[in-house]
């Protein structure tokens, strides 16, 4: 099987997929690894994206069943021939974003707000991440989510809502 979840920064994609990999014995890649280049300050230096998209390609060609998460809107078309089952989770913005600061302090402590350069880069993170509710952000949005997951021929569950990653898996595995 071959599976994608995704959803807003902070919606659990990454959580779900891991322990949906955990469970099913087959690999999860998280597209940030792909998205990013490693730097010194984590997540600020994209990936040019033919690259990318070459590298995620080549670590899935070889396997019958994985699990992506992470956003591949702007990836490709290609993308939305890759999966048999789609999993989007829509969670609250309250929740997500206060998910998202406590995740970011865990990461990266306090520097995020005692220096002013990263404490610049979270206040932009935490703005371009508010923005997913509103259908007319220019960023990653619900909107862009739903019409994406539209065109897809693979099967497709939504899970919305702040539920816990045992309520998540029994979901999938209710519906697979």
């Amino acid at each position: 099987m071959k599976i994608h979840i995704m959803g807003a920064s902070c919606a659990g994609s990454t959580t779900l997929g891991t322990a949906l990999s955990e469970q099913l014995t087959i690999p999860y890649f998280d597209t940030d690894l792909f998205f990013w280049e490693r730097s010194d300050i984590p997540y600020t230096v994209k990936r040019d994206p033919v690259i990318r998209n070459k590298m995620l390609s080549e670590s899935l060609s070889a396997l019958d069943h994985y699990i992506v998460g992470g956003s591949l809107i702007g990836w490709g078309e290609e993308w939305q021939n890759m999966f048999d089952l789609v999993v989007f989770l829509y969670v609250p913005q309250q929740v997500r974003l206060q998910r998202l600061v406590n995740r970011e302090r865990e990461r990266y402590g306090e520097v995020i707000y005692t220096d002013p350069h990263r404490n610049r880069l979270f206040k932009a993170f935490y703005s371009w991440a508010s923005g997913y509710d509103d259908p007319l952000f220019t960023g990653r949005n619900v909107k862009i989510h739903e019409e994406w997951i539209s065109k897809l021929s693979c099967r497709v569950i939504e899970i919305r809502g702040d539920t816990t990653i045992d309520e998540r898996l029994k979901f999938i595995y209710d519906h697979i």
